[in-house]
């Protein structure tokens, strides 16, 4: 049977993702870029992107402004599988945005440490 949230492994994806969402937020592109897998085989499906490979996202990254980065998150759900995998869905709102946005990633062990596999990110219809 697996193991559903270690408390262990739990600890260490929610430090990774913690990472990961400051990166975002500040701008820090060789974080972000470390904790993307290094493989063709990664995708990130964006709000109006589809990136495949991890070239394409750390040139995605490279070439993205800069400003308005902020974001409140408002409901975090991290699940891990076993000791190698997991999956984080966030809903968030931008600053100055009343849409509410969605971010789902799959993490997996490697043998650098824990990387998103592959990430998607959409926004919900306006409210009015």
């Amino acid at each position: 049977m697996m193991e559903i949230n270690l408390p262990d492994v739990l600890a260490e994806v929610t430090t990774q993702f913690a990472r990961y969402e400051q990166a975002l937020t500040s701008n820090d592109v060789l974080v972000l870029d470390e904790l993307f897998w290094n493989s063709p085989h990664t995708l990130r499906y964006g709000v109006g992107e589809n990136l495949y490979g991890y070239d394409a996202i750390a040139a995605f990254r490279a070439g993205r402004p800069a400003t308005g980065l902020e974001r409140e998150v408002l409901r975090t759900v991290l699940t891990t599988f076993g000791r190698d995998f997991a999956t984080a869905n966030i809903e968030f709102r931008r600053s100055g945005e009343s849409r509410i946005g969605r971010q789902s990633q799959s993490w997996v062990r490697t043998p650098e440490g824990w990387r998103v596999v592959a990430a998607h990110v959409s926004l919900l219809p306006p409210t009015p």
